[in-house]
């Protein structure tokens, strides 16, 4: 499995969550408090489940029992710490050399089931699971009239490589 296209995956996860993040703060919290609440609520335990794994990749504990936490961080402080765990992916798929990727990990699931994935399946939960969560919050974003990003892998690489649009 190629190293690079996790590199290219992360990258575009974190353009994905730069440019969601800057929506949902225009989304009046006056005139939409419930749908902005729920828009964090969502995006929370993207950030949540993407330590989980860090924790479990890096072989450190996480120290997270569940996926959410009990109180709504406020947008500016999660985007703040999204951005660092973001730039650690960066830096861990980066280092990673193509078999390092089918490497087994056993780790403890937070509802404290054991469990063993490869290092490639773990990054792809966190790519596909975060995608997920992150078109919840684009359909939180509409109903609130707001268009949201058009968070696609194909979009991402036209907007960082315009060449990839041109004609061969």
């Amino acid at each position: 499995m190629d190293t690079a296209l996790f590199h290219s995956r992360f990258r575009c996860k974190s353009w994905a969550d730069e440019e969601l993040y800057a929506m949902v703060a225009t989304l009046d919290a006056a005139a939409h408090p419930e749908k902005r609440d729920a828009a964090i609520r969502i995006l929370n335990p993207i950030h949540g489940v993407d330590r989980i794994f860090r924790g479990n990749l890096s072989g450190q504990l996480h120290g997270c029992a569940i996926t959410n936490t009990q109180d709504t961080p406020e947008l500016a402080q999660l985007l703040e710490t999204v951005r660092d765990t973001d730039a650690w992916y960066l830096d861990h798929v980066a280092a990673l050399t193509a078999d390092k990727l089918s490497e087994i990990i056993h780790f403890t699931f937070t509802d404290g089931g054991h469990g063993r994935m490869s290092r490639a399946e773990m990054q792809l939960q966190v790519i596909t699971r975060g995608g997920y969560h992150r078109g919840a919050v684009g359909r939180t974003l509409a109903d609130c009239g707001i268009q949201p990003p058009r968070d696609i892998y194909t979009r991402y690489l036209h907007d960082s490589e315009p060449a990839r649009r041109q004609p061969s």
